[in-house]
Formats: structure tokens, C-alpha cells, sequence
């Protein structure tokens, strides 16, 4: 059995990994530092479905605090760490880079040099499609140039695939950067636009939906998700970087429509220009997860947001 410690394992992708792999068997320690980024009662009802596991530790903690993450790696004997603990969101992170830079990228050292010190020899990081900012080159491919970030947050990513590279190359910890693309489902964070559009058209409320909707996401189911952050912690590559979206862009207008059409309900918005934060398209070339991982996506995005409106209505709507 494998031993894994989960970062951010409260959160939305962070409790789908974690229950995954404690339902295979391994024993999971999860580190979560409950912030109020969003509703810290979302975060524990996730960690108590985690809780309830025999084989699962929760370690209340800030991956900021070096000395405590330093005791957890030592004790915990792990084989893996899959690090998903961030400062999530592009639009929140604009006026906050010091945050973020604190957060995701002091965090994301002090993750690596307690990984490095205890002797843990792979490392599995959350980065995400951002990092790829606006451009012409579709799909986005792993190769591709970066450097032009659109905010503090896929900066910190940047910075942080950069300091796995060497870590990897100086003390052999091998590190795989999973670059996700709009990930959303059943316990989605309240912040992300699945979740918004779905609580906004359900409650006759107002929202924005940049540049008329003729904007394109790369939606990608938490299931798939889940699988692709799996496969990586069991396969160490030396050093990669990985997409894992679906690879079937969606316009976001055409988004709304399969979203009112679930919830039985018009949709009230405003149609703003994009912020300068905000790309035209995320779209994913996933081959090189399929090599590398068996990575396989199989959930369609209209079969996704029906099960993300079961769990909204059964949870989240009460």
C-alpha cells in the first residue's frame, strides 16, 4: 500500500483524490489549512467523508509553516506527495500577488525541501492551463512558450514547475506538473463559473458572462481529473509536464444554455468585456498524458454538469 501525503486535501479536487485513494487501499495524510477563501464549512464537510476512513490523517496546517511541514514529511514515510494545496483563482490573485507569491510559491519550497529532506522521492504538483496566457498556438501543448503570464496566479505556477525542475535536478526528486483545465463537478468550489452560473440561474440571480460568451473553456469532468493525478502519483517520470483537460473546447455561451436547460430557468446576465486577465480559449492537447499516463477522459461535458446539478440540488441548494 501506497502512502501519500494529499495537500489541500479539504478542498474540491483535493477530497476527490484522497478518497480515491484511500477507497484503493493506500494510507493518505491529508494537510489542509481550512482558509476562508471560500466557506471553511464546505472544506470540513469534505474532510469528514475523508475522516471517517480508517486509513486517512488529517493534519490541520499551512504548507507557509516550514517547520511543521518539515515534521509531517519526517513522520509520514511517504512514497508520494501530491501537492493541490494553492491560492486558487486568476481574478482574485490580480491585486493580491504577495499573497500568492507567499502561498504558492514559499509553500510550494517548503513542500520540495521537506519532501527532499525526508527522503520522499516523487512529487506530484498541481499547475494549471493559465500558465499558458493568450495565444495563438491551439491546442496548448506542454512545449510551448511561457513567460506571459495574465496574473499572479499562474505566475506562482509558473515558478512553481520551475522549482521542481530543480529540485529534480539537483537532488533526483522526480516531479510531475499536471496542468489542469477548468476542472468542476460535484463539490466545486462556489468561486468557479460551473458553480456560478448554476447558483446565479437558479436563484433568478444576475451574472457576468465575458465578451457575449464567445469565449471557449476546456471543461474537464473532477472524475478525469481525479485519474490523470492518480496515474502521475504511481508512474514517476523523472521530469514532466502534463496537460490533463478533455480537449474539447466549449463556448461559454453554449455553456449557459446547457446550464438553463438543467435548471429549467432563463439565465440573467450582463455581457462585459473580458478583463485582461481572461484568454479567448483554454484548449488542451492531451496526447502526451495519454502516452505517458493512460490518461482517458470520459466524461462529456453535458453528462458532467448533469451530475454536477444532481449534487448542487441534493447539497449545495438545500
Amino acid at each position: 500500500m501506497t502512502r501519500v501525503l494529499v495537500t489541500g486535501a479539504a478542498g474540491f479536487i483535493g477530497s476527490h483524490v484522497a478518497l480515491t485513494l484511500l477507497e484503493r487501499g493506500d494510507f493518505v495524510a491529508g494537510l489542509d489549512n481550512f482558509n476562508d477563501y471560500y466557506s471553511p464549512a464546505r472544506k470540513r464537510a469534505n474532510a469528514a467523508l475523508l475522516t471517517a476512513h480508517p486509513h486517512f490523517t488529517l493534519h490541520e496546517a499551512d504548507v507557509r509553516d516550514d517547520e511543521t511541514v518539515a515534521r509531517i514529511c519526517a513522520q509520514g514515510n511517504f512514497d508520494v506527495v501530491i501537492h493541490l494545496a494553492a491560492m486558487a483563482g486568476v481574478r482574485y490573485s490580480i491585486e493580491r500577488a504577495p499573497l500568492y507569491t507567499d502561498v504558492n510559491i514559499r509553500g510550494t519550497v517548503n513542500l520540495l525541501e521537506a519532501a527532499r529532506r525526508a527522503g520522499t522521492p516523487h512529487f506530484v504538483f498541481a499547475s494549471t492551463s493559465s500558465v499558458y496566457g493568450r495565444t495563438d498556438r491551439l491546442p496548448f501543448r506542454e512545449d510551448d512558450p511561457l513567460g506571459h503570464p495574465l496574473a499572479p496566479y499562474p505566475a506562482t505556477k509558473i515558478a512553481g514547475e520551475a522549482m521542481g525542475h530543480a529540485y529534480y535536478s539537483l537532488f533526483d526528486l522526480t516531479f510531475t506538473a499536471l496542468r489542469f483545465f477548468s476542472v468542476y463537478g460535484p463539490r466545486g468550489r462556489p468561486d468557479m463559473m460551473p458553480y456560478i452560473v448554476t447558483d446565479s440561474i437558479a436563484h433568478g440571480q444576475e451574472f457576468k458572462l465575458f465578451n457575449s460568451g464567445e469565449m471557449h473553456r476546456d471543461w474537464t469532468f473532477v472524475d478525469d481529473i481525479v485519474a490523470g493525478v492518480v496515474a502521475a502519483a504511481d508512474r514517476p517520470l523523472g521530469y514532466e509536464v502534463i496537460n490533463l483537460g478533455r480537449g474539447e473546447p466549449v463556448r461559454m455561451a453554449d455553456f449557459v444554455e446547457l446550464v438553463e436547460e438543467l435548471v429549467g430557468k432563463p439565465a440573467l446576465m450582463t455581457t462585459p468585456p473580458a478583463p485582461p486577465s481572461e484568454p479567448p480559449i483554454t484548449y488542451a492537447d492531451i496526447s502526451k498524458a495519454r502516452r505517458l499516463l493512460g490518461y482517458d477522459p470520459q466524461t462529456p461535458v453535458v453528462e458532467g454538469m448533469r451530475k454536477f446539478w444532481e449534487w448542487y440540488r441534493a447539497e449545495a441548494g438545500k
